[in-house]
C-alpha cells in the first residue's frame, strides 16, 4: 500500500509539511487515559495563555481554508476544533485507545491528525487530492456524501473518498474501532516551523503506541521531493 500527496498539493501548497506513520498490533483495550491527559493538560495549559485562534499552527491552516473558498470559522481543520471543545468543555471525547492518544498528541502539538484503519483501506494507493466529484464520502451516521470537484480530500484506490474538506473531517468508514489492528496516522502541518512540528509528532505517536501495545512501526516525513510512503497491505 503507498500513501501520498499529488503533485498538485504540493504545487499549491508549498508551505505543507506532512508525516505518516504505520502502526500494526494495536487493540481496543490498552488504558491511554493517562498519557492522553498529560497530552491534553499541555494544551490546555497553552490555551489559558491564548485561545487557539491565535496560535500560529491554527492560523496557517485559517489561511488554507480560505484559499480553498472555505469560510474558515465554519470548516476547521481537526486540531482547531479538538482545542475549541477543550478550551470550552475543558475535555476531549473518550473514543478509542488510539483515537484518544492521538486526539490528545493533536491538541498538544495544535496540528490536524488523523488516525485510519488501515484494512478499511483500497490498495494500493490512498492519495490526498482534488475530488473529481464521483467519490463517495461515508459520514459517521452512515450516509453517504460526494465530495465537490476540487475539494482536497484523502482517496483509495476504490474511490471511496476518507476526509472531507482536508483536515475538516475524517470518514465514519476507515475511522478506528473495536476490531482495528492496523493503523496508518497521518499528520499535516502548515505553519513555519511545521517540519520539526512534524517530526516531534511522529516520534510521539510511535513512543506513545509502543508504550501501550506490541506494535511495529514505520514513519516517515513526506516532502515535494518525496512524496511518497510505503507501508503493509
Amino acid at each position: 500500500m503507498r500513501f501520498r500527496h499529488a503533485d498538485t498539493i504540493w504545487s499549491t501548497h508549498p508551505q505543507l509539511t506532512a508525516g505518516v506513520l504505520y502502526a500494526d498490533g494495536v487493540d481496543a483495550h490498552a488504558d491511554t487515559g493517562p498519557r492522553a491527559a498529560a497530552h491534553t493538560a499541555r494544551a490546555a495549559a497553552r490555551l489559558a495563555g491564548a485561545p487557539e485562534g491565535e496560535f500560529p499552527e491554527i492560523t496557517a491552516w485559517r489561511r488554507t481554508f480560505s484559499g480553498l473558498g472555505l469560510r474558515p470559522t465554519q470548516y476547521r481543520c481537526a486540531a482547531e476544533s479538538l482545542l475549541r471543545r477543550l478550551r470550552k468543555e475543558g475535555g476531549l471525547p473518550r473514543i478509542h485507545p488510539v483515537v484518544d492518544l492521538c486526539n490528545a498528541i493533536s491538541v498538544a502539538h495544535a496540528v490536524p491528525v488523523a488516525a485510519l484503519d488501515a484494512d478499511r483501506i483500497a490498495a494500493p494507493l490512498l492519495e490526498v487530492r482534488p475530488a473529481r466529484g464521483e467519490e463517495v464520502y461515508t459520514a459517521f451516521d452512515g450516509t453517504t456524501e460526494h465530495p465537490a470537484p476540487g475539494e482536497v480530500t484523502f482517496v483509495d484506490s476504490a474511490g471511496r473518498a476518507h476526509a472531507r474538506r482536508w483536515t475538516h473531517r475524517q470518514s465514519g468508514w476507515s475511522a478506528v474501532g473495536p476490531d482495528t489492528r492496523r493503523v496508518l496516522v497521518v499528520t499535516e502541518a502548515m505553519h513555519d516551523g511545521g517540519e520539526r512540528t512534524v517530526r516531534a509528532l511522529l516520534k510521539t505517536v510511535a513512543e506513545e503506541l509502543a508504550a501501550h501495545w506490541p506494535v511495529v512501526t514505520t514513519d516517515a516525513v513526506l516532502t515535494a521531493g518525496a512524496p511518497e510512503f510505503a507501508f503493509a497491505g
